[in-house]
């Protein structure tokens, strides 16, 4: 896995998730997102990192929606989302992506294994997306 930084979007895993979101029929795009969060959650006792990234790119795309949320402007984040277009989503969505995000933070998951030494960093940068969510469930 290639990262960059501690962004949602900074590593190859979100990148070609945030590809394929740009690129799926915007009537697809919501279930695309929930796909991406239940897949996570389907997880075994382990998590795989690139599962893992494309959940976290999942939840930044939800929260970005919502009226609390943060707008992305990361160059690898969907265009049509950074563009100002909206989505239509279903209301169970923040919350089925704060259930995501505790996965990927959780013990048994590789994300948090390959963050160890930056772990308060990632967490941090989970932070606005986590405080959006919350403010909508």
């Amino acid at each position: 896995m290639g990262t960059w930084d501690f962004g949602p979007f900074d590593n190859d895993d979100a990148a070609d998730w945030s590809g394929d979101l740009q690129d799926a029929a915007p009537g697809r795009r919501a279930a695309l997102i929930r796909e991406t969060l239940e897949e996570v959650l389907r997880e075994g006792e382990y998590v795989e990192a690139d599962v893992a990234n494309q959940a976290v790119a999942a939840a930044a795309v939800v929260a970005s929606q919502l009226p609390t949320g943060t707008p992305l402007t990361s160059a690898y984040a969907p265009g049509f989302v950074t563009a100002g277009e909206t989505l239509v989503l279903p209301d169970d969505l923040p919350a089925l992506a704060l259930r995501a995000l505790d996965r990927v933070a959780g013990d048994g998951s590789e994300w948090s294994e390959l963050w160890e030494d930056g772990l308060p960093k990632a967490l941090s940068a989970l932070r606005p997306i986590r405080e959006a969510l919350e403010a909508a469930v």
